[in-house]
């Protein structure tokens, strides 16, 4: 059965192959007008080295969304990320001081530079969170330039900790064990029109600031939701006040890895490792949800980095009692290795475990209480959606 289910799907990866030669031979007919654009992703870094990718694709870019779009709006500003163009095999060249290099795009038209500074950052460049880094390409039909600036985090030596944080239903409600309500969150709703983890924008601020209030401990962002969505996402955390950092998504393809539980449970481990290996002398509270993998995902990070991990906060999705039995047992196990992980069912739970270990300080707790009476009165995306269609 296995063996069926593999080559099914490497059938339809050949198959998605073959459109995506189709569609690049139709643009190449055609001459489309839409322009070449660099998307840069926010990426992180040390003093001595800087981590960024991106993507080059040929489409008009989407725009930041406005909270009276009509449902059939979302939906096609959905259709216009999921049916990107990509432009393979472009050469991308990032400048950072005096550093130069080239690389090019590949198949999906994606991107990475690890960039190894000849001389580290000092002050009093070295003080500051966010690095820019330019970035050029030629745009193949015309020869002309096509500029981007990236954005590269170096958290500061004061740090106490850093934060590593899933994105579905533990940052913004997706409904992620029930497929149709993600469906409707993730084709019909905008940045304005999805909801936030109740308290999240003030826990996270909280834990970002830490126990002396200007610590810029660093939050990194790690989901299974495909690039497509970055744009959605990073405008849906700035409106919302969520503490920016990196957001680390996946390629969203038809291939066959790609298709698999068990290579998004993966995805994930390959996306954390980099992180904590890139900052050895930083710990780390890791948040997520117990609707799909996150406790075991945590649980293999606690067993390969002993040490690292201060604590982890599960939100409690209810997936059923066999799926929290479960979470728990995976609880008991982290515990033995004196790791705290707490099964939550919000952020006022989580914040006051922090406020007694020193990770946040006093005054905060009660912002996060407020804003979670907030977010909790806060319209449905129901009652969003039909006030915009009104």
């Amino acid at each position: 059965m296995g063996e069926r289910r593999h080559d099914l799907l490497r059938l339809v990866s050949s198959v998605e192959d073959r459109i995506d030669r189709v569609k690049q031979r139709l643009g190449e007919r055609f001459d489309r007008d839409d322009p070449i654009q660099i998307l840069p992703y926010r990426g992180f870094g040390t003093r001595k080295r800087l981590l960024l990718q991106g993507r080059v694709l040929q489409d008009e870019p989407v725009g930041a969304s406005d909270k009276g779009d009509t449902l059939w709006e979302n939906l096609g500003n959905t259709w216009k990320r999921f049916e990107s163009d990509e432009v393979p095999h472009v050469p991308v060249r990032a400048r950072f001081g005096g550093w130069s290099e080239e690389v090019l795009t590949d198949e999906e038209g994606y991107f990475r530079f690890d960039i190894r500074l000849p001389q580290p950052l000092t002050p009093p460049a070295d003080n500051r969170l966010w690095h820019d880094v330019e970035l050029e390409t030629r745009d193949p039909r015309t020869s002309q330039p096509v500029r981007a600036t990236g954005s590269v985090l170096v958290p500061p030596a004061g740090a106490s900790f850093g934060v590593i944080s899933d994105v579905d239903d533990t940052v913004v409600e997706t409904g992620v064990t029930n497929r149709l309500a993600m469906a409707r969150t993730v084709f019909l709703r905008n940045a304005h029109t999805r909801l936030p983890f109740k308290g999240v924008a003030a826990f996270y601020k909280a834990l970002h600031q830490g126990q002396d209030g200007d610590d810029h401990n660093p939050v990194f962002f790690v989901s299974g939701s495909p690039w497509n969505l970055y744009d959605l996402l990073s405008e849906f955390m700035d409106l919302h006040g969520i503490p920016r950092g990196p957001l680390l998504l996946r390629d969203f393809g038809l291939d066959a890895g790609k298709l698999l539980k068990e290579e998004t449970r993966e995805y994930k481990l390959e996306c954390i490792r980099p992180i904590l290996d890139l900052y050895p002398g930083l710990r780390f509270i890791l948040i997520g949800d117990s609707g799909e993998q996150d406790p075991e995902i945590y649980r293999q990070v606690v067993r390969e980095y002993p040490g690292r991990v201060l604590a982890i906060y599960i939100r409690n999705i209810d997936a059923g009692p066999a799926r929290e039995a479960a979470v728990l047992d995976i609880a008991r196990e982290v515990r033995e290795e004196e790791v705290p992980m707490l099964l939550v069912k919000d952020t006022e739970a989580a914040s006051v475990h922090a406020l007694e270990n020193g990770w946040i300080r006093p005054e905060k707790l009660p912002e996060v209480q407020r804003e979670k009476v907030k977010d909790e009165v806060a319209p449905s995306p129901a009652e969003v959606a039909i006030s915009t269609e009104a």
